[in-house]
């Protein structure tokens, strides 16, 4: 089916012109609809490219065609948005590792995935997987079963089925470099000698250029083996000053997906304490 729209162009009733709009382009699902479609359909610039129009800037039209161009701009910008983000938290599976330092990043996706109501109960290109929303924004949550020293595996997987953007992939992990329970949120950069981000930046072809959420462990004690203290457990006071960063992390990431990145990295940036209310 096909609607025909025509124009009176000039003083001369017999000069018409024609625009074949084919109903492909409508929406069908209800009259109210197709309607409202038809309508956008209409409201673009005027017929400035027909051979009766030509060199007739200044007479007005009683149609406009389609804009074309907008309209496919839009409906990019759209496919853009529609996108989820990909929020991997970096560890190692088994029950060993469970609740150490070095498992903070999937602690932290099970926050997020316990806080927001999605479930985490798929096996997806070696990570423990899950899709839901933050606020209307869609995500994917990623815990690799790979073993830390090759996450790469999975995440690269994961971002090249799902054709993600490496700036909408946010990796979080634990860092020995920061203080105990301090948030550090980067746009981009090196594996600062983290095994796990090491691996990842190799299977995005040496790519840098993705957020990261760094989790401060703090160092080892004394003369501790590096290796021994991030395989430790928290204390009861670690893990009461860590709940409160991970409720911290959690806003965060609210304001990343759901606004930008600049207003999330200031509200990490701005000092908190165990007293401040979100």
């Amino acid at each position: 089916m096909h609607i025909f729209m025509f124009q009176i162009v000039g003083n001369n009733p017999q000069e018409i012109m024609y625009n074949n709009i084919s109903t492909a382009l409508l929406p069908r699902s209800s009259s109210a609809a197709a309607s409202f479609g038809r309508r956008r359909l209409l409201s673009g610039t005027p017929f400035s490219n027909s051979p009766s129009n030509l060199g007739k800037k200044n007479r007005n039209c009683l149609f406009r065609r389609p804009g074309f161009k907008s309209m496919a701009s839009i409906s990019t910008e759209a496919e853009e948005k529609q996108k989820p983000w990909l929020l991997v938290g970096l560890g190692n599976p088994g029950k060993r590792y469970s609740g150490t330092r070095h498992n903070v990043g999937f602690e932290f996706v099970d926050f997020i995935a316990e806080s927001e109501g999605i479930s985490m109960s798929t096996v997806s290109f070696k990570s423990v997987f899950g899709k839901g929303f933050i606020g209307d924004v869609p995500v994917m949550l990623a815990k690799p079963q790979t073993f830390m020293n090759v996450s790469g595996e999975s995440v690269g997987s994961l971002v090249s089925y799902y054709k993600i953007p490496l700036k909408q992939v946010l990796v979080m992990f634990d860092d020995m470099d920061l203080p105990f329970a301090k948030l550090r949120l980067l746009p981009k950069g090196g594996h600062g000698g983290h095994n796990g981000m090491r691996s990842i930046i190799s299977h995005f072809k040496g790519s840098q250029d993705f957020p990261r959420l760094r989790i401060g462990i703090g160092r080892p004690p004394g003369k501790m083996d590096p290796a021994s203290f991030v395989l430790r457990p928290f204390n009861k006071d670690e893990r009461q000053e860590l709940d409160f960063t991970l409720q911290n992390g959690l806003e965060a990431v609210r304001i990343l997906v759901q606004d930008n990145f600049n207003k999330s990295a200031t509200f990490v940036n701005t000092p908190k304490s165990l007293g401040t209310t979100l």
